[in-house]
């Protein structure tokens, strides 16, 4: 595993400094994927018994080939997943790369997403060109533990933000800043804006996006 993933940055020689914006580790990456590997084995199997049994085994290996390889294709884009700031620029890479630069996003939205007890909230970076998106993950709430984007990676990600004029990123930056002074002087979750931006979404939804001006209205209640 490569410094960048293990110790949360690195740069490129001569470049902008490179940081991280997952938090996946290798030994994480590496459970969900056997575990994947066996959900989709499973599946693909059981798809493949019931068309094996209609219509024979060409039928069964044929269906099973046909739910297991898109299944497994898409788990290792997932597993495959890393997320990086460079200067102004995420990079995304999966099974392939995508570049997305902050100060031309034409649009970003903030998302709560809410599974299995969790409440999860991030930035959806839409950039103009190609209509390519970015989701960054920015803190994991689940009662009274949780886990939040370092404060390296939020005041990078602050500044990049500050420079977009097209989606006013000044108010997403803001957003960042509160959380970060409310980091440095250890308030409790429930003092943190991410949390209370998690807090407020409603239940029941798997998804709730928080769109330019309701975030400055939040962001405007909080001085």
């Amino acid at each position: 595993m490569s410094d960048i993933d293990e110790a949360g940055s690195g740069g490129t020689s001569g470049g902008p400094e490179r940081v991280t914006l997952h938090r996946t580790t290798a030994k994480v990456r590496r459970r969900r994927f056997w575990v994947g590997a066996v959900a989709v084995l499973v599946l693909s199997a059981a798809c493949g018994g019931i068309a094996g049994l209609i219509g024979g085994r060409t039928a069964g290996l044929a269906a099973a080939a046909a739910v297991g390889l898109p299944l497994l294709y898409v788990l290792v884009c997932q597993v495959r997943r890393r997320l990086w700031l460079e200067g102004s620029t995420l990079i995304l890479r999966t099974c392939g790369s995508r570049r997305v630069d902050l100060t031309g996003a034409g649009r970003i939205d903030v998302l709560v997403t809410e599974m299995r007890g969790a409440r999860s909230v991030g930035l959806m970076i839409n950039a103009h060109q190609r209509r390519r998106s970015v989701r960054i993950d920015l803190a994991v709430y689940a009662g009274d533990r949780g886990w939040e984007l370092d404060i390296l990676a939020l005041r990078r990600l602050a500044d990049a933000l500050a420079n977009n004029t097209d989606a006013n990123g000044m108010v997403f930056t803001e957003l960042l800043v509160a959380q970060l002074r409310a980091a440095a002087r250890e308030a409790p979750f429930g003092e943190r804006p991410l949390h209370q931006l998690a807090v407020a979404a409603p239940s029941g939804k798997l998804v709730q996006r928080y769109r330019m001006d309701a975030v400055s209205r939040f962001v405007a209640s909080l001085e």
